[in-house]
């Protein structure tokens, strides 16, 4: 995994996984977005997993990567954010996964499975959480691609049911959701907003609320259910794949923003900021100096 310590880390530092798009990489990924920059400010932590399998598309079909404890990408993922939390004393109760496209898929997949671990996800242009398992890929080159558009035609209930079945047993809160599409997506089918939130809405037991129209910008939908702190969606006009980045957004829906882009962390201490490998589950470690 690649790891990003800001120059000045909070006392008990946030963990954002940031994970990358088919076709991506951590290092792309970490100049694709200004998390870096938030990070620089507000002293959270940054973990971008790495794969280099499939297109570089992550596991969000196998049984094991739907799983708890079953294996694959989504628990190596979370043994990168268990190594984090004890090398840099990080607030287990606060550990977000964001991610685009492919990374979008497997965020999803992290909150249902590992609900205990994660208090929140942001997925721009992904699909709901098990959408792709039982199929023999999870790329755009899959032979079966009624997952990416839409195709599945399930209840909120069903989609419900197809979350919890990744823990089964679990009986805790779940944590937050807030999803991104695009409306011109020829990837991942606009369908798929209304999936994630009918999955999200019925685990949570929220209900829809109202509809902002654009918001946060121009051409954007923000679709509310409950009181909006713990499940939103954007619905982007003429936007396609995949859906930009919206940091302060992403962070004030985290809690890790005062509502505008003020940081509400305590900052402390003095460490190099670096873009490093760290070694955990063998990934060679090596050093890339901030720029």
């Amino acid at each position: 995994m690649y790891i990003y310590v800001p120059d000045r880390v909070a006392t008990n530092p946030p963990v954002i996984v940031a994970i990358h798009p088919c076709g991506g990489s951590a290092e792309e990924y970490f100049t694709l977005t200004r998390l870096p920059s938030y990070a620089d400010s507000l002293g959270f932590i940054l973990i971008y997993p790495q794969t280099t399998k499939d297109s570089n598309c992550w596991d969000c079909y196998s049984s094991a990567s739907n799983t708890h404890n079953g294996g694959s990408d989504s628990k190596a993922i979370v043994a990168m954010v268990t190594y984090t939390l004890s090398k840099y004393n990080g607030d287990a109760s606060k550990v977000f996964s964001v991610g685009s496209s492919s990374g979008a898929m497997m965020t999803p997949i992290l909150m249902a499975a590992y609900p205990d671990v994660f208090a929140g996800g942001a997925g721009f242009s992904g699909v709901p959480a098990g959408c792709f398992e039982n199929a023999t890929s999870s790329t755009p080159s899959s032979p079966d691609q009624s997952c990416a558009r839409a195709q599945k035609n399930l209840t909120a209930q069903q989609w419900g049911d197809i979350a919890r079945a990744e823990y089964a047993g679990y009986t805790g809160q779940y944590p937050k959701m807030q999803v991104w599409e695009g409306t011109a997506d020829t990837l991942v089918y606009i369908g798929n907003l209304q999936a994630q939130l009918d999955q999200w809405s019925n685990v949570m037991g929220l209900t829809f609320s109202h509809n902002e129209t654009n918001t946060p910008q121009s051409g954007y939908t923000k679709i509310v259910y409950g009181d909006g702190t713990r499940l939103v969606g954007y619905s982007a006009a003429g936007v396609g794949h995949f859906v930009p980045f919206h940091e302060t957004d992403v962070l004030n829906f985290f809690n890790l923003l005062d509502g505008t882009s003020t940081a509400v962390l305590q900052l402390t201490g003095s460490n190099v900021a670096e873009l490093a490998t760290m070694d955990v589950q063998s990934v060679p470690l090596h050093t890339a100096a901030k720029s």
